[in-house]
């Protein structure tokens, strides 16, 4: 692997892969739903839709035909921390890939009628989502747990913001956050160092926001202090035929070192199918399809928590059940035989994760961006193999034996829930 830094400030980083027949190339920037005010909700991802809409010398259509007629792919994502943009593409045609992708995020036009026409389309998008009662309940756990801070946001914002939100607004937040230090570039594949690094300064050349000396990245050091609470619950009544739960409580920052020890906790819980709630609430019980436990981690905060679909009239047991295993576990930890399991789990999926040119870029570029020492796998897989089951059981205990928040989508009109989070 190797990193460069342009003058402008853009970090430029690469892995040589010469096995490889493709490459992918992803430019990610230090902004999300959380550097957006209450008012601006939703701006990251209309930016990242526009984006994509044209610039001054490709339109829309020769931005998807041009990779499309070399057999490639784009597409873009926006998260709470950051928006990266990527291509896939034979190892041949990364020059190109590196030029478009290059246009596409510095030099958009961001033109009146595009925006019209995009804010339809995000609109459908944010209605989509309102008929997903598995990911919306996601998203009300979230804003149950850190309520007005920015995390609590939806990524998507809300129809008011979305239909509030001008041209102007949307350029001005486009052209002080995308700068030169806000972004990297990595890609990974059959491919040369300095010919990436020369394609991205000539991509970036003459373009706004990349010229001289890079200034200081905008940072998130005045963003509000993460409170995270606790016994909230939240219950959006929906005529489903399932009911969508998440119960669970504040997790762990980024890059506390206890994630390890924690990633090792969820697979046990229930990150698979040997996992202790997917053994109890679905194989012996068959009270529920999908179950499962998630970690989320920012740069100063974090989420646990427990999803599971359920028929309306067995919410209650899975509530209990859920409950009774999470205290288990509090109260005394895992076996040795159940923390080596979840460490397997835990290599296994880093390493089986890295098969691909798509995935070896994408930890290039979220490394550099959310993780100034971003470790190697043999790093990680040393700190994995290092987790011994004290360590479990201790942020077991400090995690898991709080008063947890609940979220509920289902045909339940206005039932208490309360109980269940007492």
């Amino acid at each position: 692997m190797r990193r460069t830094v342009l003058p402008n400030g853009v970090r430029v980083l690469t892995e040589a892969i010469p096995t490889m027949r493709s490459a992918a190339v992803g430019v990610w920037v230090g902004v999300g739903a959380r550097d957006e005010g209450p008012a601006q909700s939703g701006v990251s991802h209309f930016l990242e839709h526009l984006l994509f809409k044209g610039t001054e010398k490709r339109s829309a259509m020769d931005i998807s035909s041009q990779i499309e007629a070399v057999g490639g792919e784009t597409n873009a994502f926006t998260t709470k921390e950051y928006t990266c943009y990527y291509a896939r593409i034979l190892d041949a045609d990364l020059p190109l890939a590196v030029d478009v992708m290059c246009d596409v995020v510095a030099n958009s036009v961001l033109a009146a009628g595009d925006v019209e026409t995009e804010r339809g389309v995000i609109l459908e998008e944010i209605a989509m989502q309102d008929d997903e009662p598995g990911d919306e309940v996601h998203d009300l756990f979230t804003e149950a747990v850190f309520a007005d801070h920015p995390l609590g946001q939806r990524i998507s914002g809300s129809a008011r913001t979305i239909g509030a939100l001008t041209r102007d607004e949307i350029n001005d937040f486009y052209r002080a956050r995308y700068t030169g230090p806000s972004i990297v570039i990595a890609a990974a594949g059959n491919l040369d160092h300095d010919t990436v690094v020369a394609g991205v300064v000539a991509g970036l050349s003459g373009r706004r926001g990349f010229e001289g000396t890079g200034a200081a990245a905008p940072t998130r050091a005045d963003s509000p202090l993460v409170v995270a609470r606790t016994g909230q619950v939240v219950l959006l009544d929906k005529d489903t035929e399932q009911a969508h739960l998440v119960l669970g409580c504040a997790g762990l920052a980024r890059r506390d070192e206890r994630r390890f020890a924690l990633g090792v906790l969820n697979n046990v819980l229930g990150g698979g199918m040997s996992s202790r709630l997917f053994q109890e609430i679905r194989e012996k019980r068959g009270l529920a399809y999908s179950v499962y436990s998630f970690t989320s981690l920012y740069a100063d905060a974090g989420l646990f928590g427990v999803y599971a679909g359920c028929a309306p009239g067995k919410v209650d047991e899975v509530l209990a059940i859920t409950r009774d295993e999470l205290a288990k576990v509090a109260a005394s930890g895992l076996t040795e035989s159940e923390v080596a399991r979840g460490k397997g789990m835990l290599k296994g999926s880093l390493v089986l994760g890295l098969e691909d040119t798509g995935s070896r870029m994408s930890r290039l570029g979220k490394g550099e961006l959310l993780h100034p020492d971003l470790l190697s796998v043999d790093e990680i897989l040393t700190r994995v193999d290092g987790v011994t089951t004290e360590e479990v059981a201790v942020i077991a205990a400090e995690l898991l034996d709080c008063r947890p928040s609940l979220a509920v989508i289902g045909p339940f009109d206005d039932r208490d829930f309360s109980s269940a989070v007492a």
